[in-house]
């Protein structure tokens, strides 16, 4: 006998419709599954076959073919455990009862258990897109394919249970939509325990506010990882598209919190410094999302920037400047976005005390001039700020002035990202660093004065073309700081003011 049953297959961030196709004939016993399957699922011939026996079904003797449709795209993972089950019971006459109108996945114990599955929430919008009434997941999955609307979920513990729902025996509770919060006060470690180091803390604001790649450079023990920690306490509120969009790469990757299974705090990720290139791009034969992408509409946060490899950090560049990144491969060529801020840490020197106030540096010229190249040009140049991380004074740290607390940052970040969002409304562009060349000259209007004072420092300076443009997106942030819609000259120093430090340390 033959059946068909729907299914959704993942490939990337992206899913798609598939047909589940079983057929149980005479002949010699065996069990193949084709369609272009992975390990995994060519493993799940012995998990379904275990999991029908163990629950008290019979797993039906002869020739049985699955055929994972359509044939020429890569099957991966074991979500499809559960519809290669229902197709053979099918098949096998074992269950009449029809759910067209339904997507089954999941992964299958030995015992019948149902497992969680990576990718439920890219599930879940599909089969809403698709026209699908209900879907049925992991238990685990539950709440988080129950975010999107217009479809109902079916948390699944048990393959008896599934069973019993499609028999109408004993019917399962739909899923309740979870509350989306934030993070508690005090999950995030807070500015005002910062004593000082008020430029960098003005310079961190102006990057939360638009977005904006930032490097912090600083001897040792002067607050630069203390900073750039505290930064998710004054990133702006995430949109609900943006979470969607995080929440699934998180979801692909099987990075979720299953106690917050919807993303709605923007995304700080700290990778070691031994990371690979796979692991900061993505890679793997079918790609996972890497580091970049799993900072997706947050913060990717690089401390001791000059250790990493410089392979590593020259696959960023064009990510950060792009906003997604390609991986190719073999079986298929994969895009997953990277609209990400970068924030880098670096000490100046080996021993990291070249240019302190106090302390000799020990560090031959030649060592500190190699250490500073370990971060390319090119690199440099994407970095939107640059920012001095001076040693913290006696006073300073024995002060009882109470400090701004990340809230009141917060409070005027946010009413700077209201300001971009509501002046881009209409295009793809969420804030001031995501401008794009061509609508620099719409956006950033600058008064005569701003303007000749900006053509003076950029030939003065010997800027590049992308310095300008990222001098004119920093002074769009502050102006949006300040309230004014047209960029004045207080504005241009400022942002110039903020790509400085290049010329100290690099002399370029």
């Amino acid at each position: 006998m033959f059946s068909r049953v729907k299914g959704i297959g993942l490939f990337g961030i992206d899913s798609y419709m598939i047909e589940i196709e079983a057929d149980v004939s005479t002949g010699l016993p065996a069990f193949d599954i084709v369609g272009l399957p992975d390990t995994a699922v060519k493993e799940s011939r012995d998990r379904v076959r275990a999991a029908i026996k163990n629950c008290g079904y019979k797993f039906p003797l002869g020739r049985i073919t699955v055929n994972l449709a359509p044939a020429d795209r890569k099957k991966e993972g074991s979500l499809y455990d559960l519809p290669v089950l229902l197709a053979i019971l099918k098949a096998s006459g074992q269950l009449k009862n029809e759910f067209e109108d339904s997507i089954i996945i999941g992964e299958v114990a030995l015992d019948g258990m149902v497992r969680s599955i990576n990718g439920a929430l890219a599930i879940a919008i599909t089969a809403q897109q698709n026209g699908i009434k209900s879907i049925f997941v992991p238990a685990n999955n539950a709440a988080e394919a129950a975010v999107v609307d217009g479809i109902d979920v079916y948390p699944v513990e048990t393959l008896s249970q599934l069973i019993s729902h499609i028999k109408g025996e004993a019917l399962i509770e739909k899923a309740e939509k979870p509350p989306l919060v934030g993070l508690a006060a005090g999950a995030v470690p807070d500015f005002s325990d910062v004593k000082g180091q008020l430029a960098a803390k003005k310079a961190l604001e102006v990057a939360a506010a638009g977005g904006h790649n930032i490097l912090l450079i600083g001897p040792p023990g002067a607050g630069k990882s203390m900073l750039a920690k505290r930064l998710p306490g004054i990133l702006p509120e995430m949109t609900f598209e943006e979470s969607i969009e995080t929440t699934k790469i998180h979801s692909i990757a099987g990075a979720l919190n299953k106690d917050a299974p919807f993303i709605t705090n923007r995304p700080f990720r700290s990778p070691h410094h031994t990371v690979s290139v796979a692991g900061i791009a993505g890679g793997g034969t079918v790609p996972r999302p890497g580091e970049i992408s799993l900072a997706h509409n947050g913060v990717l946060f690089l401390d001791e920037l000059p250790e990493f490899k410089r392979d590593v950090m020259e696959a960023l560049r064009q990510p950060i400047e792009d906003g997604k990144v390609t991986i190719s491969r073999v079986s298929g060529s994969l895009t997953y976005p990277s609209s990400i801020m970068l924030v880098g840490a670096m000490n100046p020197c080996p021993c990291g005390f070249f240019g302190h106030p106090t302390r000799e540096c020990t560090c031959s010229q030649n060592s500190v001039h190699k250490y500073l190249n370990r971060i390319s040009g090119p690199m440099l140049d994407r970095l939107d700020l640059h920012v001095e991380v001076p040693p913290v004074d006696y006073t300073a740290l024995n002060s009882d002035t109470k400090e701004e607390t990340s809230a009141q940052i917060r409070e005027r970040v946010n009413r700077a990202r209201k300001i971009q969002i509501e002046r881009y409304k209409g295009t793809e562009i969420t804030c001031n660093a995501r401008l794009t060349p061509s609508m620099l000259k719409k956006y950033c209007v600058m008064t005569d004065e701003a303007s000749k004072y900006l053509g003076l420092s950029f030939e003065r300076l010997g800027m590049s073309a992308r310095a300008y443009d990222r001098i004119l997106k920093v002074a769009r942030t502050v102006a949006d700081l300040s309230g004014s819609e047209i960029i004045e000259k207080e504005h241009i120093f400022s942002a110039i003011s903020f790509r400085s430090l290049d010329r100290k340390y690099w002399g370029v």
